[in-house]
């Protein structure tokens, strides 16, 4: 294709108002973009401005950076190709505030190519130890997006540009979420809280949706607000699209502790459709069921800088109670399930499972337990004795009221 028909193309999409095929005209990786760059092979910016007026304002513009930013991914100069493709995003947002929502996905691939190109700047850039905030800046403009689909009044409800606000809001969260500045999503979820009209999010795509949740999920996960967390991604996991694996275990990877907090562990079955998954979470999960606390300690210390980066090492350090309860209860059994147990017994299957604590440290375990609706009983700390319910006295750790709240 060379650039005379490309531009025919271009104007043939906006007359007919075709957003899929802008979509596919505009995305540097279809195949026409490589015809563009041999035809263009010897041509600079300036040279290339003779085409300004070849189409209306601003395609004639968005057409030349179109072959600009082809031209530098091609020579792998992916800082430059940023800074082209940002101009062209800003282009187009000019012309997608005066038009309906026919445009929304020609915005989705730009928006979602700027943000690729962003992260393919930042990482060339690293690589040659050159500093780069590419991803920041691709944040900023893709918030001007956000700002283009919400303020829309006047288009029909079922042409609206309202229906790209949580896609576009899914991509502004991507962007924080790699370069680590989550605090900053509070902003855009405040003006989102803001803005009343918007649809419902159960009307929107399910593709849209999922993104929205596990991100919602995710602040809330890091904010250690465990049960909304646990709600978002579990719906999030629920709506996923089955074949798409890497999303479900991206969503697992925190739902499965939060899970486990709350009592309920993940089963083998599901565990070994996600091999990643099983062999990070099954040693905790063998652990919890045996009350191996030496088991579940050497898990700790192996996979501390996995959890770390994951930011679940103090999940699954709040989930060793589990295992706690699992070994008094183990002690319990053994008593022939007495309602009169000496602390002293306690103490003895800390010890023999690994843990080698002072007597004064069990006794602080078991009323941790009582406390926090393991163990139903009192501590008679004259006689050092754990006077158990005559009935339930451990209760099914998914039966605890508000488990998560307290975490």
């Amino acid at each position: 294709m060379d650039f005379s028909t490309f531009l025919l193309q271009l104007n043939d999409a906006i007359t007919s108002e075709n957003g899929p095929n802008l979509a596919y005209l505009l995305r540097p990786t279809s195949p026409h973009g490589k015809d563009l760059v041999k035809e263009f092979r010897h041509h600079t910016r300036e040279s290339m401005s003779r085409y300004n007026g070849a189409m209306q304002s601003p395609w004639d513009e968005i057409a030349i950076q179109y072959v600009l930013v082809c031209a530098h991914i091609a020579k792998k100069r992916y800082i430059d190709a940023f800074k082209e493709d940002s101009q062209l995003v800003v282009l187009f947002l000019r012309f997608f505030t005066e038009n309906r929502g026919w445009t929304l996905p020609a915005l989705f691939s730009i928006l979602r190519d700027l943000r690729d190109l962003a992260l393919d700047a930042d990482v060339h850039a690293k690589y040659h130890n050159q500093k780069s905030d590419c991803m920041e800046e691709s944040a900023r403009i893709i918030t001007k997006a956000f700002g283009s689909c919400v303020t829309d009044r006047t288009s029909p409800p079922d042409q609206s540009r309202k229906w790209g606000v949580y896609y576009v809001v899914g991509l502004i969260l991507k962007c924080y979420f790699k370069i680590k500045r989550i605090s900053l999503s509070k902003n855009i979820l405040r003006a989102l809280d803001a803005n009343t009209d918007i649809p419902r999010l159960q009307l929107y795509p399910r593709s849209h949706q999922v993104t929205y949740r596990y991100y919602i999920g995710m602040i809330s996960f890091l904010n250690e607000e465990f049960a909304k967390s646990e709600e978002e991604l579990t719906l999030a996991f629920y709506n996923c699209y089955v074949n798409a694996h890497s999303n479900q275990e991206r969503i697992l990877a925190y739902l499965i502790p939060l899970r486990i907090l709350k009592g309920h562990l993940p089963s083998k079955e599901l565990l070994t459709r996600f091999p990643v998954l099983y062999e990070l979470f099954s040693p905790f999960i063998d652990a919890i069921r045996t009350g191996n606390l030496k088991a579940y300690d050497a898990a700790l210390d192996k996979w501390e800088p996995r959890l770390l980066e994951l930011n679940l090492w103090l999940s699954l350090e709040k989930a060793r109670e589990l295992c706690v309860r699992c070994l008094f209860r183990k002690v319990w059994v053994a008593s022939e399930k007495a309602t009169r147990i000496p602390i002293s017994l306690f103490h003895a299957g800390l010890t023999i499972s690994g843990d080698d604590v002072s007597m004064e440290e069990a006794e602080c375990l078991v009323a941790n337990m009582i406390f926090k609706g393991y163990i139903r009983g009192y501590i008679s700390h004259e006689r050092q004795m754990v006077v158990l319910a005559s009935t339930n006295a451990f209760p099914r750790v998914a039966d605890r009221p508000n488990a998560l709240a307290n975490i």
